[in-house]
């Protein structure tokens, strides 16, 4: 009855002792001092202290925003893998002779891979690394999703082809083409969507 009387104050020991509370511990002496459940804590420091609630905000949505990046990346990494096997599997069959070396046979998957940046970024693994020497991972860990399903469908496509017994030269060119065909549609697909909102 007396809570809305100026005069009226209510310690944590007594809120404690009257409501039961557990989330609320009073210690006393020399280390003591009043602690609570780091919720009770965050919207105390809230109520008292508007900068402090403000940054409680930022920080969730600094949290919140890291998350869906990580969320990203990860899908990222799996939509790069989806067609990885089919294409190293046509490489392993075609190109690669029975008798060669795992270096050998390395550099081959290498160059194969490099077939695919050429046509859809412009460069090689090598390039790309020596462009970017502060980057780490590799240059499909700094792709879109959009590069990704690209070079996604040209893993698919370039095994095709080497199924088909075209030269390297050719597949090239076709894979450019239409990484530039692909990518014009996925990002005008975008663009699309974001006119829609």
């Amino acid at each position: 009855m007396s809570s809305g009387l100026p005069s009226f104050v209510l310690s944590a020991s007594e809120w404690i002792e009257r409501t039961g509370a557990i989330g609320l511990v009073v210690k006393k002496g020399r280390y003591g001092g009043t602690y609570a459940h780091k919720d009770i804590a965050f919207e105390f420091g809230s109520a008292i202290s508007v900068p402090f609630k403000l940054y409680l905000i930022e920080e969730f949505q600094r949290l919140r925003a890291e998350e869906q990046r990580l969320i990203g990346w990860s899908a990222k990494r799996e939509l790069s893998k989806i067609n990885y096997r089919i294409h190293t599997d046509a490489i392993k069959q075609n190109l690669i002779p029975a008798e060669v070396t795992k270096a050998q046979a390395s550099i081959i998957y290498a160059n194969e891979a490099d077939v695919l940046n050429v046509a859809m970024f412009g460069m090689t693994a090598k390039q790309w690394r020596e462009a970017n020497p502060d980057l780490k991972g590799n240059i499909r860990d700094y792709t879109s999703v959009n590069e990704l399903i690209c070079l996604s469908n040209m893993e698919s496509l370039n095994a095709v082809f080497i199924e088909q017994g075209l030269p390297q030269s050719e597949r090239l060119i076709k894979l450019n083409q239409i990484a530039i065909h692909q990518m014009g549609v996925l990002e005008s697909g975008d663009n699309d969507r974001k006119l829609l909102k």
